[in-house]
Order: structure tokens, then sequence, then C-alpha cells
């Protein structure tokens, strides 16, 4: 496998600087990109090189394709790490890293494209004969269509995106009088985080446990898991301070920190 000398972050905030903070470890340097917004948010002032690459719009910037892959050529970086979000799922972006020579930090294409696409990911597992929350066989555009299928399964509805993750472009549909608003906003949503308006649905689970297991693999036929984690718990909600306050904060704090 190659050797990284360079990692361009092509993400920002906490897991652009926890990135930074193992490329540090290792003796890597770092790129990070940024918008005109965030020019002086901490995920650039601890990076080695930074490169601006559109205005405050997520689809200006971090989706941002073109602009990514010149700032990588730019500063001289040998691989690009895309963080999660943004175009983490995105095979079409990982493709056009390796087509540039770059090692893409993360699953291989094709698997990004089973997997990255829950619409894609849900007809695979039901394939493999996995049990399945009832909803659409696929993605969903069509008002009428949706209302006929909420109807089937029985509301409250949930219309998912089906890029990306992290809660964005997921709407709990109550009832028919909600459905069509809860679907465009879920559709922008979802364009806006992730470039891509592709919406679902399933039936709504009201309390369900999110359990995860993550699986890491070298690229050369080894792979291990860290075992199960309960995500559910990510879902509490903290008051947090605003992203002006953090900036605030973190302009008092040494060049690097543990983390």
């Amino acid at each position: 496998m190659a050797q990284i000398k360079k990692l361009l972050i092509a993400n920002r905030g906490e897991i652009a600087l926890r990135i930074h903070r193992a490329c540090h470890e290792m003796g890597i340097e770092t790129v990070a990109v940024h918008s005109t917004a965030d020019a002086d948010a901490m995920h650039v002032r601890l990076a080695d090189q930074a490169v601006c690459i559109g205005p405050p719009a997520a689809g200006d910037s971090y989706l941002n394709i073109p602009n990514i892959i010149s700032a990588a050529e730019i500063s001289g970086a040998d691989a690009i790490h895309p963080g999660y979000g943004f175009l983490s799922e995105n095979a079409k972006f990982a493709e056009i890293v390796e087509a540039h020579g770059l090692i893409f930090v993360g699953p291989k294409p094709e698997h990004i494209r089973i997997m990255g696409d829950k619409v894609e990911a849900k007809r695979t597992a039901g394939a493999l004969g996995l049990p399945l929350v009832p909803g659409s066989d696929g993605a969903i555009s069509d008002v009428e269509e949706a209302k006929a299928l909420a109807a089937e399964i029985g509301y409250p509805v949930l219309i998912k995106a089906a890029s990306g993750g992290g809660g964005r472009g997921m709407k709990v549909v109550p009832s028919e009088d909600q459905l069509e608003t809860l679907m465009q906003q879920a559709g922008s949503e979802a364009k806006a985080a992730f470039g891509d308006s592709t919406v679902y649905m399933e039936k709504y689970l009201g309390n369900p446990r999110h359990i995860e297991f993550q699986v890491f693999g070298d690229g050369n036929g080894q792979a291990i898991h860290l075992g199960e984690r309960d995500c559910s718990l990510r879902w509490i909600a903290w008051p947090l301070p605003s992203p002006n306050t953090w900036n605030s904060i973190c302009r008092g704090l040494p060049r690097y920190f543990s983390m």
C-alpha cells in the first residue's frame, strides 16, 4: 500500500479535527479545505496548509468536487479523506479521486455504491433475506404514490434521504395532510447536505435501538470490526454553543491540543 505523506481533509468541524490529530500522530501533513465562512475555523488553523474551495453554501464548497480535486493538486496532497457526511458516501467522488491518481481513504467506490445509497443498501439486504422495515421498494417522488403507500403501511411514516446520514433529510410524517410538505423539506435538506434530493419511505418506529458495527479493512483482504455500539445514545439533545461561540472559544486555545 502506498505511503501517505500529505492528506487533504475534505470536511470541516470536529471530524476534520480528529483526522488532523491522527495525521499529526502519524507524521502525515494535512491540508484543510474551507468555505469563505470557515476561513478562521479551528480545522483550518491547525492544518499545515489550507485552501479555500468556495462560498458558504455547502453545495458551492464542501460538495464542490472539482474545487476539492483542484485543492488537492494545488497543495500536492497524495490522498483525500472525506470524513463523514458531505461526500463520504458518494461513489462518484471516490472514483474521481482515484482517477486523478490520489488515494481515497475509505471504502472502494463499488462498496459505497451498494451501501452509501440507502435505497440500494435496502435492496441488497432484502436480496440476502434480511428482515426489513416496511416501506417503499425504492425512491419516491410522486406524492400520490407516497400517500397510497403511507396509507398501506400506516402512519406515522418516515421520509428518509437516500444519501448521507446523521439525520439530515429525515422527516417524521404523522398524517397525510403533512406528507407533501415534509417530502419536499426532506428532499431539499438532503440536496443541500449531500447534493442528492432522492428520498424514500419507511414505517416510523417510535422507540427503536440503533446498533452498529464498525468495520475497517486495509485494502489487501484483511478486515476487523470494533464490536457493537448503541448509536441510539447519540440522539440525546445537548444544549451546544453556536458555531460563532465555538470559534470564539477556540481562538484562545493553543495551536494543537488533545481532543
